[in-house]
């Protein structure tokens, strides 16, 4: 008893404590304490942070240059010039009015800090970072298997579930039952109502909150519009965008709690045999749940906003008189940009801040209270009792902490924190140090959470860290082909070298701008949807973001050879990005990671 209270006393000072942020956890110690599934979780965060180090430097990198050649993009030069004067066409129908491509010059150039040449690289290099990093963590798990002795750890065969085992009493009397009435039982394949039940649930929650976001940006930005102030019309887009955002920040951070206790109603439906295969079942239901909640606002940015929203006079329609949205001249790169940080630093602050440290203040502050209570209660009664009251024991005090609830919290928030940086992370390279900075917290306060705001947990021995391996590498996998389409589909990179290499008639970017701008004749608007008043006067034409022929055209509004060559450029890059470049170089680092461990052995 004496050894655990001088080893509890020693992982408080050498590892919940933030004095010590920026030293080596002691991972031994703290296996050694509460067991290996801990001290496996711990050790695979500490690999985590220490890796992110690279892709940190090099994002904050990436992020100065474009800061630094900001000034001699011509795109956002263009963008910015008066004196080109392109009138663009209204962003909704009647109460909207004609705008001036300048006005979104702040936007342009904010577009450029993480939409550069510098961005693609990075992308290659985050793609060989992820491949790497579950690399050094399956030699690092190898390791630490050897020196915890986990090696020749069996797998032990689980008991039943007392809830499997009393349905299935249930069951067998009920056959026993209907046997005694000689009743014909026919058996039947029946698909369990729960999988049914997620399989709707699926399309549900994926689209329900999206969809309802994007309706509000839509319908505000058409009330917002009819604003007589000109100032308020002209940050209209600006306006509607930011409260979308946190409008989706919110709805994420409560649908969340709300996702994880859906995943365990459905996994108890499903009655699993044992405890290892529910909570494998709960986890996989969790992080499905979890993910697309946190992910699929982002992955609608990225893939889908202005992608349906059709062109001036051919709009398309939602409710009968609301327009799909549209992206910005200069991309929805910027929105996704935005979009991304602010659900993943909303996520990491709030829930750093809100659920791992004021909650567990209050509850332990509502403790203190009541234990006060009793210590007067006894003071009072102590005068009527003769026996002498004993001091309260460890085991009293470790009693009234919070109790264990497991790894799985704890893993789930890291690996949506790693989605975040794998997934999108060419269009917010400082996504790598905002993480880094958060789990360089994140470790000493989960240390001093387990150390002194829990009950120390009974120790489960473990080989490694179980399905969480899988789901990081399919995130890993996965990100290899978003990042190869948020390059292609969303940011301006292929149409910009498009234009360079086979429209630009000095191979420069010049002209770039009125080049991506089609045209299209105001006496086209249809019955009802022109601008009803307007500050622009003497608009023939007006111009909108896509690669359409022009109205003197004999095909006119169809799309133009220009689209067509971006088009074929995009998926090109797509195929390059993924198959021929990254993948086979990914490959090559897993061999020489190999080459250099078998090395190391052989020496040692």
């Amino acid at each position: 008893m004496h050894d655990v209270s001088k080893l509890k006393t020693l992982l408080h000072e050498e590892w919940a404590n933030y004095g010590v942020m920026f030293k080596y956890q002691p991972v031994d110690l703290i296996r050694k304490y509460f067991g290996e599934q801990i001290g496996l979780y711990f050790a695979w965060l500490g690999v985590y942070t220490q890796l992110l180090i690279p892709p940190s430097v090099l994002g904050i990198i990436v992020f100065l240059y474009g800061i630094f050649t900001v000034d001699t993009n011509v795109p956002s030069q263009e963008t910015c010039d008066d004196n080109l004067n392109i009138t663009m066409c209204p962003l909704c129908d009647a109460v909207c009015d004609y705008w001036r491509l300048s006005s979104v010059c702040s936007l342009a150039r904010a577009s450029y800090l993480f939409d550069n040449g510098a961005t693609v690289l990075f992308a290659i290099f985050m793609s060989l970072w992820a491949a790497c990093f579950l690399e050094h963590w399956k030699r690092r798990q190898m390791c630490l298997k050897h020196s915890w002795d986990l090696t020749s750890l069996e797998h032990e065969e689980d008991e039943l579930r007392p809830e499997y085992e009393e349905a299935l009493q249930e069951k067998k009397a009920k056959l026993k039952s209907l046997a005694k009435k000689k009743v014909c039982l026919h058996l039947k394949v029946q698909i369990p109502f729960s999988y049914q039940t997620f399989n709707g649930l699926k399309i549900f929650v994926t689209f329900s909150a999206v969809f309802g976001v994007v309706v509000y940006r839509i319908c505000m930005l058409s009330v917002w519009s009819m604003n007589p102030d000109p100032e308020a019309k002209a940050s209209v887009r600006m306006t509607v965008t930011t409260t979308g955002i946190v409008l989706n920040m919110l709805v994420v951070l409560v649908l969340e709690e709300v996702y994880g206790a859906i995943a365990v109603w459905l996994t108890e439906l499903e009655l699993p045999k044992t405890e290892e295969e529910f909570e494998e079942r709960l986890i996989f239901k969790s992080f499905f749940l979890k993910s697309m909640n946190a992910f699929a606002p982002i992955f609608y940015v990225a893939f889908f906003k202005g992608r349906f929203a059709g062109r001036p006079g051919d709009y398309v329609y939602v409710f009968g008189d609301y327009r799909m949205e549209e992206c910005a001249p200069p991309g929805c790169l910027i929105e996704l940009c935005i979009q991304l940080s602010m659900i993943m630093l909303g996520k990491q602050l709030i829930q750093n801040n809100v659920f791992e440290i004021v909650i567990p203040k209050m509850k332990k502050m509502y403790r203190t209270i009541q234990e006060e209570k009793g210590k007067k209660r006894a003071a009072e009664n102590e005068e009527n009792e003769t026996e002498e009251i004993r001091p309260k024991q460890q085991f009293d005090k470790d009693f009234a902490l919070e109790p264990f609830e497991g790894v799985s919290p704890e893993y789930m928030e890291m690996i949506i924190q790693y989605g975040f940086v794998s997934l999108f992370v060419a269009s917010f390279p400082l996504a790598p140090a905002f993480a880094l900075l958060n789990n360089v917290i994140e470790i000493r306060l989960d240390a001093a959470k387990f150390v002194t705001e829990i009950r120390r947990p009974d120790a489960v021995r473990c080989k490694d860290i179980g399905i969480w391996y899988n789901i990081l590498c399919g995130i890993s996998k996965f990100s290899v082909i978003t990042n190869a389409f948020v390059i292609s589909f969303t940011s301006e990179f292929v149409p910009r070298m498009v234009y360079q290499y086979m429209y630009s008639g000095n191979g420069t970017m010049s002209g770039y701008t009125e080049h991506s701008l089609s045209y299209f004749n105001v006496s086209n608007f249809p019955p009802g949807t022109a601008p009803t008043t307007t500050l622009i006067t003497g608009v023939t034409m007006c111009r909108y973001k896509d690669y359409r022929d022009p109205p003197w055209a004999p095909d006119a509004y169809t799309f133009s050879k220009q689209y067509w060559s971006v088009l074929a450029a995009r998926l090109a890059f797509v195929i390059f990005f993924q198959v021929n470049h990254v993948c086979k170089i990914k490959y090559f680092v897993v061999i020489c990671l190999d080459l250099t461990f078998l090395s190391f052995v052989y020496i040692v």
